[in-house]
C-alpha cells in the first residue's frame, strides 16, 4: 500500500464529501479513491468513514485521524513551497465561478489577468445559483450576496443596493409609489432567484426595516425576460443598478426614489479555507478587488444617473 496516496484520498474524500468529489480533483476514478481508503482502513484495523448512498461521513475516529493526516499533508504542503521559494509567479489552471449579473465585472480581470501571466489558464463559469466550491472543484466564487450558512472565506468587494425602476409608459397609466405599502396596488416583477422572493425589503429613516409584500403576472428566471418585461411598460423591477445601467442612461428606464431606502447589499469573493492561499489565487483576488473599487459607479443606487 501507498501510504502517502491512501493518506491523501482518505483526506480529500473528507474534505469533498464523497469519493467522485475527491476522484475529481485527484485526476484517478473512484474506484481508485475507495480501494486506497479501504487498504488505510485495513492497515490500520479501524473504520474512518461512515458511508451512505448519498453521502460519506467521518467516523469519530476518523476525525481525530484526519486532523492529523491534515496537519501532516499541510506541512508537506508548506516544504513544498519552501522549494518553489523562487518561484513567485501564478501558475496553472484557476477555476473561477460568478453570478451571471456581476459577469461583467469579472471577465475584464480575467483578460488582464491572462494577459498578464502566461503560465495560468482560467476556467470561468457563471450561473444565478451558487454551487458548492470544494464538491465542483473550483477556486473562488464571487457573488452580489453571502450564501446563508457558508463555511467559505470572503472578501468584500464592493457595497451596492437594490432600486426601483420601470418604464415611462407604465408610469403614464400608474401613479408613482410613495411607500413601500404603496407597492401592494402595483404589478411587480418577481425575478426567481431573488434573495427576497416576494417580500421586498425596505429601510425607513428610523433605520427600521420594512417588508412589502407584493405580486405580479409574471415570474421568470431570465433576466432578458426581466428585461424585455420591464421596458414593456408591465410593472416595477427591484434590480441592481449594474443590470440596466445602459437603460437608465438612455431613458428608457426611470428610477423612482421613495420615502425609505433598500438594505445595503455586499459583491463578495468566496473560497474556501486554506492555511497557504496560491499566488495565482491571491493575485486575482488582489485585481478583482482593484477592478471593484474603480467600478463603484455602476453599483449606486444614484450615482451616475
Amino acid at each position: 500500500m501507498d501510504r502517502f496516496a491512501s493518506i491523501t484520498a482518505f483526506a480529500r474524500v473528507a474534505d469533498s464529501g464523497g469519493f467522485s468529489a475527491a476522484a475529481r480533483s485527484l485526476g484517478v476514478s473512484a474506484t481508485t479513491v475507495s480501494d486506497q481508503v479501504q487498504a488505510l482502513e485495513n492497515a490500520l484495523g479501524v473504520r474512518l468513514l461512515n458511508r451512505t448512498t448519498r453521502r460519506v461521513n467521518l467516523t469519530e475516529i476518523g476525525r481525530e485521524y484526519y486532523d492529523r493526516c491534515s496537519q501532516i499533508l499541510h506541512e508537506l504542503a508548506e516544504a513544498d513551497e519552501v522549494a518553489r521559494a523562487l518561484q513567485v509567479m501564478p501558475r496553472g489552471q484557476l477555476r473561477v465561478f460568478g453570478q451571471t449579473g456581476v459577469g461583467r465585472f469579472i471577465a475584464p480581470v480575467v483578460a488582464d489577468f491572462l494577459g498578464r501571466y502566461s503560465d495560468v489558464s482560467v476556467d470561468l463559469r457563471t450561473g444565478d445559483t451558487m454551487i458548492d466550491l470544494v464538491q465542483e472543484g473550483f477556486d473562488l466564487a464571487i457573488m452580489p450576496y453571502v450564501p446563508p450558512d457558508t463555511t467559505l472565506l470572503r472578501r468584500r468587494l464592493a457595497g451596492w443596493r437594490y432600486m426601483l425602476c420601470c418604464s415611462p409608459a407604465y408610469l403614464q397609466k400608474h401613479p408613482i409609489p410613495r411607500t413601500p405599502a404603496d407597492l401592494t396596488d402595483h404589478n411587480c416583477l418577481l425575478y426567481t432567484y431573488s434573495v427576497f422572493g416576494r417580500d421586498w425589503p425596505f429601510i425607513d429613516a428610523g433605520g427600521n426595516r420594512v417588508l412589502a409584500r407584493v405580486s405580479g403576472n409574471i415570474v421568470t428566471n431570465s433576466v432578458e425576460m426581466m428585461r424585455t418585461a420591464v421596458l414593456a411598460g408591465l410593472g416595477w423591477w427591484l434590480v441592481p443598478r449594474y443590470i440596466v445601467a445602459d437603460l437608465l442612461t438612455s431613458g428608457a428606464l426611470v428610477p423612482v426614489v421613495l420615502e425609505y431606502e433598500n438594505p445595503e447589499q455586499e459583491i463578495v469573493a468566496l473560497y474556501p479555507h486554506r492555511r497557504h492561499m496560491t499566488a495565482k489565487l491571491r493575485i486575482f483576488l488582489d485585481m478583482l478587488i482593484n477592478r471593484f473599487s474603480g467600478e463603484q459607479r455602476w453599483l449606486d443606487t444614484i450615482g451616475g444617473q
